[in-house]
């Protein structure tokens, strides 16, 4: 057995930051830019989202000409619009996920570790 099996150290955790630390921490201009980032990728992303279904949702209730054009074989544009609708979800979750971890986590760290520091 390893000396890493045997180790039963328990570290404890951080310390709580109050109610009252976490009130201020919301009114600082940290927390503020980190919602501000959040928002600046949210608010596009979902109006484009919301945007670009309501065309697909209206074209198949209004456009069935359209919609049903041929592409290649039994498959219509119908079916291909349908089914970006999946990848445009799938890209734009692999956005998020890359704008997270490039720009949000840091300023939630850093907020996160100042918060500890000041816990009692």
């Amino acid at each position: 057995m390893s000396t890493a099996e045997h180790d039963t150290t328990v570290t404890p955790p951080p310390p709580t930051p109050t109610g009252e630390q976490f009130i201020a921490m919301q009114a600082s201009p940290q927390f503020r830019d980190l919602k501000r980032s959040l928002l600046r990728f949210v608010i596009p992303m979902t109006a484009f989202f919301l945007l670009w279904y309501a065309v697909y949702v209206l074209l198949g209730a209004f456009a069935h000409d359209f919609m049903a054009t041929p592409v290649w074989g039994n498959i219509n544009l119908g079916l291909i619009l349908g089914l970006l609708q999946f990848v445009t979800t799938f890209a734009i979750t692999f956005a998020y996920v890359r704008f997270a971890n490039r720009d949000l986590d840091p300023k939630a760290a850093a907020i996160r570790a100042e918060m500890e520091s000041e816990a009692v």
